[in-house]
């Protein structure tokens, strides 16, 4: 039974202004774009074209969709399992990336490949790269300890001419180690990004997709990591994303000198308490903080970097200018 139709706003005012997502989804575009994407539409109870958001396929095959239809990327797919992103989430995080180096670099965002950005925990999905790729041009090195995943992305990149030349993804051996035995110390980068495990348990992480199952109107599952996808690596690790945090937090100083910006997603505002105390304790240049949201949902990024204002210009003139 149909309930009364709501009035949807005409954007998602939380989004960033940039972000091609801020509409409402168009299926009857998305299903020209990728036809595939037809038997998963249907009328919801207030009458609105949806997909069931609870069924992994359906919401992988969207993702395939607004990929192709925003980004221009032809050949998109995961494994069964792994982690399937919110898209529109993804690239707030590069437009407000592209924000914070636009705030470095005297008003304008730099732009091309002669910016390199480096994604701790590509995933299988590849989904940082691509936006960052197409949206600005940025040039990317991605790294995951998972070897399925990683061959995985190195598809997705060799499948996409707009990819290639553009995106190298490297397998980290050491899972302890985030920037060592994958950047070279000569290596310069500009950005780093990363949206870290947020679960400190395998436990924990299937209360959090109970949770996500409940608002969805959907009954508990003895399986519920399969039901959004993400392998154990990609949704917790030992101590959560406070440690995971803390620990990125610590190695990047070994890296001050080689990138301008270091930058995580931190879930859970209690968590910042932490991260600033670590930051404060390695003798961080700046921190900056950087709200983000999407529907009902609230998380932010936290940038530092350990160069100071002489380092930063100097930076700037030698690398970024055109």
């Amino acid at each position: 039974m149909l309930q009364k139709k709501r009035e949807h706003p005409k954007e998602k005012a939380r989004l960033h202004p940039r972000n091609k997502h801020r509409e409402r989804y168009d299926f009857k575009l998305l299903i020209q774009c990728s036809p595939e994407l037809a038997k998963f539409v249907r009328l919801n109870i207030y009458g609105d074209e949806s997909i069931d958001f609870s069924d992994p396929e359906a919401v992988k095959i969207l993702n395939k969709a607004l990929l192709k239809h925003h980004y221009g990327i032809d050949h998109w797919s995961i494994p069964p399992g792994y982690l399937c992103p919110p898209i529109p989430g993804r690239a707030d995080y590069i437009h407000h990336m592209a924000d914070l180096l636009c705030g470095s670099n005297y008003g304008k965002i730099p732009t091309g490949r002669r910016i390199r950005c480096f994604d701790i925990g590509v995933g299988a999905n590849c989904v940082y790269p691509m936006i960052g790729a197409v949206e600005y041009g940025w040039s990317f090195i991605g790294s995951d300890i998972d070897q399925a995943a990683i061959d995985s992305a190195s598809s997705i990149v060799e499948l996409n001419p707009i990819l290639k030349e553009m995106v190298e993804i490297r397998l980290q051996r050491q899972p302890n180690d985030i920037f060592f035995g994958v950047l070279q110390k000569e290596e310069a980068i500009d950005l780093s990004i990363c949206n870290p495990p947020f679960h400190a348990s395998l436990a924990e992480a299937q209360q959090g997709t109970n949770r996500k199952l409940k608002n969805l109107n959907q009954e508990k599952t003895e399986t519920p990591l399969l039901n959004f996808g993400g392998q154990g690596n990609e949704l917790w690790c030992k101590g959560g994303e406070e440690r995971f945090v803390r620990d990125m937090i610590r190695q990047s100083k070994f890296f001050a000198a080689s990138c301008f910006w270091f930058s995580t997603l931190i879930s859970k505002q209690s968590r910042l308490k932490g991260v600033y105390e670590a930051l404060e304790k390695l003798e961080a240049a700046e921190v900056k903080t950087i709200p983000m949201g999407q529907g009902n949902k609230s998380s932010r990024i936290v940038a530092w970097t350990f160069l100071n204002r002489e380092q930063q210009k100097t930076w700037i003139n030698t690398k970024w200018k055109e």
